[in-house]
This record gives structure tokens, C-alpha cells and sequence, in this order.
């Protein structure tokens, strides 16, 4: 179970470093309907992040009867070519954020969804994790590059189980952590989740440039080494 815990933990906390959802959660907890989209966001994201690692570590067991395997006890080449495949994008997807950053001077309006945020209802607030997660390559690249390694490792069917449990779990604190400040930070809480707003705003390409590009560095890596 270790190798498989420690295979997708770069991955895991790659997808909990999103401080686009971050800021979502937060913008839908500061609304009038805050405690009940938030909630709706957080089961949207975390159910559909337990689907995609469900899928890609049931697939990829299936791919080979030695739980992902080759026959003499190296990684299966089809888990390295899927890491070399999302390496080469999150390097490109890293260099395509840096040179779109906002220039100095220049303000970048927020998305549509941030600006209605106060009109959003439980049901939508469910779809737009589920599109945050499903349809990001900066979120769904990582979740898949996780569950594949989790795949094909060498862990039995009960510890790839826990592994992926553990990724969903730390994959979800972006939205698990400011959940918890609203519901239990009582009246500091509007206080500390707008400290978090403003410093994940005035901060957001660095972060996700500077998180694309280490997973695409250990990706590559991984690839090579499985690989050569």
C-alpha cells in the first residue's frame, strides 16, 4: 500500500492546490445561500473526484491480469507513457498560464459564474464542481495521472483501495478546508476566508504556473525513468 500511497501523493496535492476552487468555495460562502452551496460544491467536487479516480484505477487494473505490471515486475508502459503524455501538458499548460498572465497595469475581469456567485443555487453550485473537476485539465490531469499510478503499483486490491480513498480526501481540502472555517470558525470566519481570497487572487497565476510545472517535471521523470 505504500508505494501506492506515495505514487499519487504528488498528484493528490496537486488537485488540493487549486486556488481557482478555492476562491469559488469561498465567493459561495460569503453569499446569502453560503452554507448550503457550499456544502452542494464540496459533494459535487468530492463525488466527482471519487468517480474519476474510481474509473482510471478500475481500468487500469483491468489492463493487465499482475495489477498493472509487466510480467517481469517493472511498471506497465502503458501507466509510463500516460504520465509522459500528461507531463509534456502540464509543462505546456504551465508555460501557456505564465505568458497569459495579466501584464502590469492591465486587470483581468473574473469569470462570469464569480461575478453571480450571490445567484447561484445548490444545484448549479453542484454542476460547477463537477465541471471544475471533470472538465480542467489543471484538475482532472492530475487526477488521472494519480489514480493511474495507483493502478500500476504493485499494492493489493485492499491497499489501492485505501490509496485512492486518501486521494480524493487530500485532492478535496480545497474545498474541505474553507467549508470547515465557515462552519466552525464562527464569526472569524468571514475575516480569514477573505484574507485567503485576496492572497489566492493576487497570487493565482504563480501558484497554478509554479504547480503545472513541478507535476510536469515529475511526470516526465517518472515517464523516463519506467520508460528507459
Amino acid at each position: 500500500m505504500g508505494e501506492a500511497v506515495g505514487s499519487m501523493l504528488a498528484s493528490a496535492v496537486g488537485v488540493a492546490i487549486s486556488p481557482l476552487t478555492l476562491i469559488a468555495v469561498i465567493l459561495m460562502l460569503a453569499t446569502p445561500r453560503g452554507r448550503a452551496n457550499g456544502l452542494a460544491f464540496t459533494a459535487g467536487w468530492v463525488g466527482t473526484l471519487t468517480a474519476v479516480v474510481a474509473v482510471v484505477v478500475t481500468a487500469g487494473c483491468g489492463l493487465g491480469s499482475t495489477g498493472g505490471l509487466s510480467s517481469d515486475g517493472r511498471m506497465a508502459t502503458w501507466s509510463s507513457w500516460l504520465q509522459l503524455a500528461l507531463g509534456v501538458l502540464f509543462v505546456l499548460l504551465a508555460l501557456r498560464q505564465w505568458r497569459g498572465r495579466p501584464r502590469t497595469g492591465h486587470v483581468t475581469p473574473p469569470p462570469g459564474w464569480m461575478r453571480a456567485a450571490d445567484r447561484l443555487t445548490a444545484a448549479r453550485s453542484a454542476g460547477l464542481a463537477v465541471v471544475l473537476v471533470a472538465a480542467t485539465p489543471k484538475n482532472l490531469g492530475p487526477a488521472v495521472g494519480g489514480a493511474a499510478s495507483i493502478a500500476a503499483s504493485s499494492a493489493s486490491g485492499g491497499g489501492k483501495a485505501v490509496a485512492a480513498a486518501l486521494m480524493v480526501l487530500i485532492g478535496s481540502l480545497c474545498t474541505l478546508l474553507p467549508l470547515g472555517v465557515h462552519l466552525l470558525g464562527g464569526d472569524r470566519s468571514g475575516r480569514v476566508l477573505g484574507e485567503w481570497k485576496a492572497w489566492l487572487a493576487a497570487h493565482n497565476v504563480a501558484i497554478t504556473t509554479t504547480v503545472l510545472a513541478v507535476l510536469g517535471a515529475d511526470y516526465v521523470g517518472d515517464a523516463l525513468t519506467g520508460l528507459a
